[in-house]
Formats: C-alpha cells, structure tokens, sequence
C-alpha cells in the first residue's frame, strides 16, 4: 500500500501529474483541519483527481488527527456521479483539466456512464406499482442501477426481459440488488432469471 502525504493541493496535483499515468492507487493522508499539520481539503484533492482521470474510493480513519483517502485510475466503465460532474465542470472552467482527464469525460459522454441510467418505461410501471421496491430502487448507487438496467437491456427476448424486470422489482422490494452476483445467497435465482 502506497502512502503520500502532500502539505498542499498543489504538492498533490504535482504529484498526480508525475505518477498518474503509471501508479495504480495511492492512499493520500488528509489531515483534518484542526490539525496544525496542512494538507489538501478532502473536496480539493477529489477535484485535483479528478483532473488526472482518478477517483476516489475507500476513506478510512488514520489517527486522531488525520485520514486517508484511496485514489485509482478511473475505469472507462464506471459511472459519473452528479457532484463528480459538478467538480469536473468546474475544474473545466478553471482551466485545470488536463488532457487525459477530458478524454475520460468525453468517453463517458460517449458511452453513457456521464448521465444516469434512464429506467425504462416497463420496469418504471411496476417500480410505481410497489412502493417500497420502487422507494429502495431510487436509494440504489447509479453503479447498481446501471448494472441491472444493463441486464435488462440486453435481455434477447421479450420473455427474458420480462423475468428480469419481475426479478428486479421482487429484489428490490427486499433491498436487494438483482444482477449482483457477489451476493452469494441470490446466485442460483439470478441465474435462472438470466
């Protein structure tokens, strides 16, 4: 596990542009900021990322006065939350994107992981018609939501599609995710609505 600690948001928008196109994380230590010991501000080093086509992940407590904050190379999969976009359109307009950060924006754009996933209208009907799978589904990270509204997409027949929308809202209903497979217990019926 690779640490970095940067006293400034430049310190570590200098080190990103030196090792982001051949580090695969770094764990960078924030200091809280009552501590005496400066650091970047947990929004500011998420922007600078950002701009280097990185994201964070995994935040952990370090000790009383700091903590640390996991980034990686940003996969051309993973979805784009809304304050994520917020930031990038601000370090756009402050000119501080950099090449290889833009070229994963325009990526996103191009492949659909920039906007949210839109519920189609079939799965929309019986989401509405139960109100707590509809209420649990809205609550689901845009990555779930993507993951299934992909299954159910590429359903090839209509039957298929179908089993995979009931699926979805009888999982839902039970704040379960369907198409999530690392969820031991549901693989054999995922499977057989596949």
């Amino acid at each position: 596990m690779s640490t970095f600690y940067a006293s400034s948001t430049a310190q570590w928008r200098a080190w990103l542009a030196e090792n982001s196109d051949s580090a695969k994380e770094v764990w960078l230590i924030l200091h809280h900021k009552d501590s005496a010991t400066p650091s970047p501000r947990y929004h500011e080093a998420i922007e600078q990322a950002l701009c280097f086509g990185w994201i964070d992940s995994h935040h952990r407590k370090r000790d009383a006065t700091s903590s640390q904050l996991r980034f990686s190379p940003r996969t051309t999969r993973s979805s784009w939350s809304q304050l994520n976009r917020d930031r990038a359109a601000r370090m756009i307009a402050q000119g501080q994107m950099t090449p290889r950060g833009q070229a994963l924006i325009d990526h996103a754009k191009a492949n659909g992981t920039w906007d949210a996933p839109a519920v189609p209208d079939d799965l929309r009907e019986l989401l509405d018609g139960n109100e707590s799978a509809r209420e649990n589904f809205e609550k689901f990270p845009p990555s779930s939501k993507r993951l299934i509204l992909d299954w159910i997409g590429s359903a090839k027949k209509a039957e298929t599609r179908q089993r995979r929308i009931g699926r979805t809202v009888e999982l839902a209903a039970r704040n379960i995710r369907a198409n999530h497979p690392s969820q031991p217990s549901l693989r054999p019926a995922v499977q057989q609505a596949r």
